[in-house]
């Protein structure tokens, strides 16, 4: 018997090549973590496995930062972060992970060159969304954003639930699509389709986000003085 497709059904999600953003934004780097080492990460169940190509998605994801940075656009990083004990690691165990982002380990810290400046913000988190239990939607209303552009990993983890809660808070938010990296391809790809259910527009290139910087002003001292 033949599938019946939804009509709300995506089933087209190729990114777009122009941004559209709404209002101030803020680019928000989630989760883009390994400490500089080669292999940061190892599966810790049979069941889980990482999509290839994280660490030239990193590389282009250190220039887009000092891209934002060059035009005085904000940026705010993620790292996700929990204690030895697993005291505070929830129900984070009961699916395909096992313990991660310890605390202390070398491969929780920061990717090299997204160390947060002094007038950055460093946002911890204990869950996967980058919302739940922190202190970004208050962050965010600082800047008074309206549009969130996020990149990182994994896709269909914690760059999907924080998307999912951005658009629960009425950001809109766009996943640059070829600077986030899923637990594996067809889980990325299910997890863009499912932002885009959300939004019509969430989904751009990273050519889409660098063209949109490019058209913007130089800053002026005001404008690196407010972000500050």
């Amino acid at each position: 018997m033949p599938q019946v497709q939804s009509p709300c059904q995506v089933t087209e999600w190729s990114p777009s090549d122009e941004l559209k953003p709404v209002g101030n934004v803020v680019l928000v780097v989630v989760d883009i973590q390994g400490g500089g080492l080669e292999n940061p990460f190892t599966p810790t169940r049979p069941e889980q496995g990482f999509m290839p190509g994280r660490a030239e998605r990193n590389a282009r994801a250190v220039d887009l930062v000092a891209a934002f940075r060059d035009k005085g656009v904000p940026v705010v990083f993620i790292q996700e972060v929990h204690k030895p004990s697993l005291v505070d690691i929830g129900r984070e165990l009961d699916g395909a992970e096992g313990p991660h982002c310890i605390e202390g380990e070398q491969a929780t810290e920061l990717h090299p060159g997204m160390d947060p400046r002094p007038e950055e913000y460093l946002i911890r988190k204990r869950r996967y969304s980058a919302f739940f239990g922190s202190e970004l939607d208050l962050v965010l209303r600082g800047y008074h954003a309206e549009t969130v552009v996020l990149i990182g990993g994994m896709t269909d983890v914690c760059i999907h639930y924080t998307a999912v809660d951005a658009h629960q808070h009425d950001y809109h938010f766009r996943t640059v699509t070829d600077l986030v990296v899923g637990s594996g391809e067809e889980l990325h790809e299910a997890a863009l389709r499912a932002m885009k259910y959300l939004q019509r527009d969430s989904l751009v290139t990273s050519g889409a986000v660098t063209d949109w910087l490019a058209a913007l002003p130089a800053p002026t001292a005001t404008t690196l003085e407010e972000i500050a």
